[in-house]
């Protein structure tokens, strides 16, 4: 499968803000964005003029696609479903990403990064309703519980995520239950609570729309 293999802490300071990528390192001094808040390559510190309209829309959707770990085909395949979708296109964009299951594992406090959850779910690690499923876009339903394999819940690994996720709040969709390394989705994802880091999904649709 494609995935990016740079340093993501050149995505922080590309995007100029923490994109909470590498799990507790984004919340220590070790911060690429706490230490040189700059644009990487040779000519990071150079001043740069104001971006355009289309400057803004690509950085949005750049941004929002780090955010998540998806690659470009990947993230276009998520749009055009959302566009689909009855309501507003950039709201069910965002909570078809929120949905996915690497993400529910981070939010639930199971892996402390969106791509520790990823390599948790290709590795067989989580079940679904008590089914091994691999695919970390799986889109989890309301209702569907997940799940770590018992044998993985001694893993230090996992037991820093859960240490990590103590200090954070539950989101409201989340039904989590942190001791037993189990989830369930109660409701869909809220657009209003998704605040950090910021997502401007109305500048990706319109650079789709053009």
């Amino acid at each position: 499968m494609a995935r990016y293999r740079e340093a993501v802490c050149r995505l922080c300071r590309r995007e100029g803000m923490k994109l909470y990528l590498k799990g507790e390192r984004c919340f220590t001094e070790k911060c690429a964005i706490e230490k040189r808040n700059t644009p990487p390559g040779l000519h990071g510190r150079e001043r740069r003029r104001k971006p355009g309209a289309y400057a803004e829309q690509l950085r949005a959707k750049q941004r929002m696609r780090r955010v998540y770990g998806v690659l470009e085909r990947q993230f276009r395949n998520v749009f055009e479903k959302a566009e689909r979708l009855a309501g507003k296109t950039g709201e069910n964009l965002v909570v078809l990403l929120e949905r996915r299951l690497d993400t529910i594992l981070h939010r639930a406090g199971m892996a402390s990064s969106r791509a520790q959850a990823r390599q948790l779910v290709m590795h067989g690690h989580v079940r679904v309703n008590g089914r091994k499923v691999n695919i970390p876009s799986y889109l989890v339903n309301v209702n569907e519980e997940v799940a770590l394999k018992d044998k993985l819940r001694e893993n230090a690994m996992v037991l820093q995520a859960r240490e990590l996720a103590g200090r954070q709040s539950v989101p409201s969709w989340l039904e989590v239950d942190r001791e037993n390394f189990r989830a369930r989705l109660t409701a869909l994802p809220k657009r209003e609570e998704l605040t950090t880091p910021p997502l401007s999904e109305q500048l990706v649709v319109e650079l789709y729309s053009k």
